[in-house]
């Protein structure tokens, strides 16, 4: 999973959104390099009519984008360059974009500022609740996107860990790997959720017995709610904990488990789990 690339994908996928609202025409943002960094490069941009704010560095406390870094709240101003609640360091920039009304909202991570989103007009219009929404909104999803990436990349960080010897980093993992799972499910971005699937197949198959020998698919074909629900069960959850996890009924995780059951030719909880995890099919 190439982070920096999906992360970019990310932005201009919010970024669209934003425009797609018909509020915001201009729309345009960038993320951090690293935690705690007193920076961030704007590095996308959505209907912009030239390249004046591409690759602008914005600085901690400096323009509106930088007051959002620093403060982590949302802002707007109804005419950038005559603002007296900003600072003026980017006014060439904007001026070249041609952006009058511009609102900024961070994208916050864990408690931490992760990036700006900002959405524009090139009138000096007063920015009102609905398009500051739309941004909020955006800004949502983009969080939840780097959520997804961070776990992601906390889970193959602890795959390539030498952790055999200890059962408990084991646990660990498939605590992980059930969770992921269960956000998985919940992404309605495809090719995010396929990212996110293909990174529990591979720790699943990094736990196989048998990873060392040439990759092979499993004997046995699981529904990805059967996999969903059996990751649950085999990280301690019981059928209640499994549902609410996976927000299923549990009668419905029941059905699963059943069927994932009979697929694997197992008589019980414990054994379908042995069996999938000696198979491939859970880490």
């Amino acid at each position: 999973m190439d982070g920096s690339r999906g992360e970019a994908m990310d932005v201009r996928a919010a970024l669209l959104r934003m425009r797609r609202s018909g509020l915001l025409p201009v729309a345009f943002g960038g993320l951090v390099a690293s935690a705690g960094a007193q920076q961030f490069r704007i590095s996308e941009l959505a209907g912009a009519d030239t390249d004046s704010l591409r690759g602008l560095a914005v600085r901690t406390g400096n323009g509106l984008g930088g007051k959002t870094l620093a403060l982590g709240r949302p802002y707007a101003v109804t005419d950038y360059g005559s603002s007296r609640a900003i600072s003026h360091e980017y006014d060439a920039a904007v001026a070249g974009e041609g952006l009058r009304s511009v609102l900024a909202v961070p994208v916050v991570v864990h408690r931490q500022v992760r990036g700006v989103l900002y959405g524009a007009l090139r009138q000096p219009y007063a920015l009102g609740d609905r398009p500051l929404a739309a941004a909020i909104d955006a800004a949502r999803d983009l969080e939840q996107a780097l959520a997804v990436r961070d776990e992601a990349r906390r889970l193959l960080a602890s795959c390539q860990a030498p952790v055999a010897a200890d059962p408990r980093a084991w646990e660990e993992v498939r605590e992980a790997h059930a969770e992921l799972r269960a956000l998985a499910a919940r992404i309605p971005e495809v090719r995010l959720r396929q990212e996110l699937l293909a990174a529990c197949a591979r720790l699943a198959s990094a736990a196989a017995p048998s990873s060392s020998s040439p990759a092979r698919p499993p004997l046995v074909q699981l529904t990805p709610r059967e996999l969903d629900v059996l990751a649950s069960v085999a990280a301690g959850a019981t059928n209640a904990a499994a549902a609410a996890r996976l927000r299923l009924r549990p009668e419905t995780v029941k059905s699963y488990l059943r069927s994932a059951m009979r697929k694997l030719g197992a008589h019980t909880r414990l054994e379908a789990v042995t069996t999938a995890r000696r198979t491939g099919l859970l880490p």
